[in-house]
């Protein structure tokens, strides 16, 4: 990575990834800031701690709060929000096709259109309908990217982001890792981990 550089790990499943994969583009251009899209599967890192769903349907009381701030959050952004069904969402497919989208070029735009999708429309994101509109919106050969993301090479690539991510300590998503190996997890830090990846502190 350039020195001034962040990386963004986030699953679509995420419920605070949303905002960030929002509000991380126009942040990171006017902080000097590179970033580059990682996206991974919190499933296993979950599953790793005894968890075989997410957290906040592990603790009522803590899904509660967070459904009520995301909320208020997206407000505060004009940004829409709609609760997905089911949650947490297969994430497999839309991470896959992102992988495909980083290298080409169009990822970070996909990867904005499978949240708002996601927590916008209350649209299925494993579904390959929405995916194959997704990519149909943003003028891409669905067939031929779905194969893409699908062949045996990039489902290879995830599983190693996966364990990439469990390696560098990443537990949730939003994480934003500077190039040093500081981490900074959630939504609320990614103005501290901008400024940590523009000015090293």
């Amino acid at each position: 990575m350039p020195e001034t550089a962040l990386d963004f790990w986030f699953d679509f499943a995420s419920t605070y990834s949303y905002p960030a994969a929002v509000r991380i583009g126009a942040l990171a251009a006017a902080a000097g800031v590179t970033v580059r899209f990682r996206p991974f599967l919190l499933g296993p890192i979950f599953k790793a701690q005894g968890w075989d769903t997410s957290p906040f349907n592990l603790y009522e009381a803590k899904g509660r709060h967070m459904w009520r701030d995301l909320e208020r959050l997206c407000a505060d952004l004009t940004l829409p929000f709609r609760r997905p069904e089911p949650f947490p969402q297969n994430s497999l497919l839309a991470a896959r096709v992102a992988l495909v989208g980083v290298a080409g070029g169009w990822g970070e735009e996909f990867c904005r259109a499978v949240f708002r999708a996601e927590f916008a429309e209350g649209r299925r994101i494993d579904d390959h309908g929405t995916i194959a509109a997704i990519l149909a919106g943003l003028e891409l050969d669905a067939a031929k990217v779905l194969a893409a993301a699908q062949a045996d090479a990039n489902k290879a690539r995830l599983r190693e982001q996966t364990i990439e991510a469990a390696q560098r300590g990443i537990f949730g998503a939003p994480t934003f890792a500077t190039v040093d190996g500081e981490l900074f997890w959630g939504n609320d830090r990614l103005e501290r981990a901008l400024q940590w990846a523009a000015t090293g502190r």
